[in-house]
């Protein structure tokens, strides 16, 4: 007669097997949700600081004038294209309309607070910076208009 011996799973073993779930799990995930949540994130971002600048306008061109004093624009103009890029690139994410060029819109206006207004946030603005980055490099994902577009063009029509 045999007899079975059983050995305890060594502690070492058990938390490879729960990181090797772990991680199929996450490989699992549907990129386009990482995607949705990327442009969701960003675009409450650039949607809520646009809300702020219009609700108080005169206050906003005097932060434009005497704290952020961006170089070779005047302070209207540098208030009015920072608002029109957060409002109108904050939509466009939302949506996933053309997410690539918005994308590539905000990157500028994040890159334009990290040099001249904020260069001491920088870890904020990589955490943007890393989320417009995904969008650029990968699109909106399956959750946005660009792809429903995309597939039209593909049928024909």
């Amino acid at each position: 007669m045999t007899t079975l011996r059983t050995t305890p799973m060594s502690a070492s073993r058990t938390i490879h097997r729960l990181y090797d779930m772990v991680v199929e799990w996450a490989t699992a995930l549907p990129l386009s949700i990482v995607q949705l949540a990327a442009r969701v994130a960003v675009a409450e971002v650039f949607w809520q600081s646009a809300q702020t600048k219009l609700a108080s306008w005169p206050v906003t061109l005097q932060l434009f004038a005497f704290e952020y004093r961006l170089p070779l624009l005047e302070p209207g103009l540098a208030a009015t294209m920072a608002t029109a890029a957060e409002l109108s690139g904050a939509a466009m994410l939302a949506l996933g309309l053309l997410a690539r060029l918005a994308s590539l819109m905000l990157l500028g206006v994040v890159a334009t607070i990290q040099i001249f207004v904020y260069p001491d946030h920088w870890a904020e603005h990589l955490m943007w910076t890393s989320l417009l980055l995904l969008i650029l490099s990968r699109g909106a994902g399956v959750f946005s208009v660009d792809h429903l577009v995309a597939r039209r063009i593909r049928a024909g029509g």
